[in-house]
């Protein structure tokens, strides 16, 4: 495969943050970028947009998000069979900025926010250096979770899990909309890593099941490599949401750049041939993990390219950055304990060759 055949000589010549940020002699499998080129769609329509016009786009003065609104409700619709409304769909750089931006306009200081623990971190310090109240709900060992025994004012659902990897059922995603039911609770819902189930999980929009009660979150720079352009998108389905944001001035929170729209766009809509080898590669990168490291704690995520792995070693992430010369996220980062790592195996078969055979000598 094509997308398959990056070397490690190759890699290292990258200057993003994973790469630019590893030691001498260290192999990053930290941060959430994957290895592969973006889809051949997505650099035609920005070198597109750069050949023609680069002035503000026609769609500024929009009160929703132009045409990331069309194209997000038409990838609902085609994927998932969730007709959105494209008309309460708002643009947001990131994921991160939404979530803020939400959390500062719906609920106060002390405030309760329910979100499964272990956690993306930075989900974990927003609501911290918010001086909201957080509410864990613990993952156990097989990825379940309860809903809080109490009210809280917002639950944050991340599903698909980071970093867990799990693509939560029809089952569990009713229980967490009787409890949003019962207690009036905002339910945002981070579906970032959606397009990234593998079968036969099946990805189910919360909004399809209580949509007076959510927004969703997402974008498309996970499934598609596109971080560094800064485009998300929210869908703001509870009333209250909407009108909070609507006494907001249209242009506080910034907006993304015309050319994350148009890379985003062209993600969404002539993307899938190049998500589909992708996720091949993927498919197979969580069953090598499996094979190469059969002593280590790991549940194979049906979601996302990220292995959420118990070494049984103190300090996991920082022996393997010492010993075997891998670089992956400390567990303690998510909430979770010290001898669990996070490692990202969206890379070629090669270079995750090479991760795994490290990681096994420094183990033995």
């Amino acid at each position: 495969m094509k997308l398959d055949s990056l070397s490690l000589d190759a890699a290292r010549r990258r200057d993003g943050i994973k790469w630019a940020h590893a030691a001498s002699g260290v192999i990053p499998a930290w941060v959430a970028d994957m290895d592969f080129p973006v889809p051949e769609a997505v650099t035609e329509a920005i070198a597109r947009r750069a050949a023609t016009d680069l002035g503000y786009p026609a769609w500024l003065e929009e009160p929703t998000a132009g045409p990331l609104a069309e194209a997000f409700a038409e990838r609902m619709e085609a994927r998932y069979g969730w007709r959105a409304d494209p008309a309460h769909v708002r643009s947001y750089t990131d994921l991160n900025q939404a979530l803020q931006v939400l959390l500062h306009v719906m609920t106060d200081p002390g405030d309760a926010v329910a979100l499964h623990v272990p956690a993306y971190d930075p989900f974990l310090t927003t609501i911290t250096a918010m001086n909201r109240r957080l509410v864990p709900m613990p993952l156990t060992a097989d990825g379940r979770f309860e809903v809080p025994g109490a009210p809280v004012r917002v639950l944050l659902l991340v599903n698909p899990q980071n970093p867990s990897g799990r693509s939560f059922t029809r089952e569990e995603l009713d229980a967490v909309a009787a409890y949003a039911d019962r207690h009036g609770t905002l339910v945002i819902s981070d579906e970032i890593h959606a397009d990234l189930t593998y079968a036969p999980a099946r990805h189910i929009p919360f909004a399809t099941i209580l949509p007076e009660r959510t927004v969703t979150l997402t974008s498309a720079s996970k499934a598609f490599n596109m971080g560094g352009l800064h485009c998300s998108v929210a869908h703001i389905g509870a009333k209250d949401a909407r009108d909070a944001l609507g006494r907001q001035p249209a242009h506080i929170y910034g907006a993304p750049s015309v050319l994350g729209v148009e890379a985003t766009v062209a993600a969404w809509r002539h993307g899938d041939a190049w998500l589909e080898e992708v996720l091949a590669i993927l498919d197979r990168n969580r069953r090598r993990i499996a094979e190469r490291l059969p002593s280590v704690g790991y549940r194979m995520p049906e979601a996302t390219y990220l292995a959420w792995l118990d070494f049984g070693v103190p300090g996991a992430a920082h022996f393997l950055e010492r010993e075997a010369r891998v670089k992956l996220n400390p567990g303690p980062n998510y909430g979770g304990g010290d001898t669990f790592a996070r490692l990202n195996f969206a890379t070629s078969a090669a270079i995750l060759e090479e991760i795994l055979s490290r990681i096994a000598a420094a183990l033995t």
